[in-house]
């Protein structure tokens, strides 16, 4: 969870922290991976 409004003060990401895996994915190259789980920057298997 992200400390948000709806995540609350509780959850355990910085709004900073909770962004850093979606913004590298959404940056990465075209010949970079399709599909797959990632959590705090680590993909998980599935």
């Amino acid at each position: 969870m992200v400390k948000t409004q709806m995540g609350g003060e509780k959850a355990e990401l910085s709004v900073e922290d909770g962004a850093k895996t979606a913004v590298r994915l959404a940056t990465l190259s075209e010949d970079g991976p399709t599909g797959g789980f990632y959590y705090m920057d680590e993909q998980l298997p599935w």
